[in-house]
């Protein structure tokens, strides 16, 4: 007998659904996979693995699976919320962990059951950091779907910290500052749907950053 396996994305926070959507998957003799995009629509499964999904799911929802599990790019409990990532390059990091966790009713706090981490240049940009983060998200994922129902869980320790959301403000840059003091800035900003931007002589500039190899 398969086990029932869904994927569920949000529709305002598509940039993993994009990629994953084309992604080969794997393992079909032991499940069944499908994608949502719609909690409601979905009834009893095995596993529900929730990606880049923004909203908090209702208690009840929760218990009609038997498995509800998170990925967040974060050393759990460090770097809870919104935008782990960004949050880390801002702070100058260069290994990102990815915590695989089972969900629970407060925010990325659920017991933890895979972990793996991957490295980020001082030079990538959007597009890069985003790559590397979906490459090593989907391993994990993968990690899981092997070893399951052999999973092993793990309370979080420490108090941890949380991160707020991230909105088009973020992306100011300041035109007195020079780019080098605001490269981090730069690299977290993506061009198409939250460039960054300067106010000169009461006008919005967007500025689109491009990597050119010399």
């Amino acid at each position: 007998m398969k086990f029932n396996v869904t994927f569920l994305f949000d529709n305002k926070n598509s940039w993993f659904y994009e990629r994953f959507k084309k992604q080969k998957l794997i393992l079909h003799k032991k499940y069944n996979f499908r994608f949502s995009h719609d909690y409601k629509k979905i009834k009893k499964q095995e596993i529900v693995i929730i990606l880049s999904y923004t909203k908090i799911l209702p208690k009840n929802f929760l218990q009609k699976n038997k498995l509800n599990v998170v990925v967040h790019s974060s050393k759990l409990p460090y770097d809870k919320g919104f935008a782990p990532l960004s949050y880390q390059v801002l702070k100058n990091k260069t290994l990102i962990f990815n915590t695989l966790f089972k969900v629970s009713e407060k925010v990325d706090s659920g017991p933890i059951i895979k972990t793996n981490k991957f490295k980020i240049n001082i030079t990538d940009l959007y597009s890069d950091l985003r790559l590397k983060q979906y490459k090593s998200i989907v391993r994990l994922i993968f990690d899981l779907l092997k070893t399951y129902p052999k999973i092993e869980l793990k309370e979080q320790k420490g108090k941890g910290s949380y991160n707020k959301r991230r909105n088009s403000s973020d992306s100011l840059i300041n035109i007195n500052k020079s780019i080098k003091s605001q490269f981090n800035l730069l690299r977290i900003c993506d061009n198409e749907n939250f460039p960054a931007y300067f106010i000169h002589k009461n006008k919005k500039f967007i500025i689109k950053i491009y990597k050119v190899d010399m």
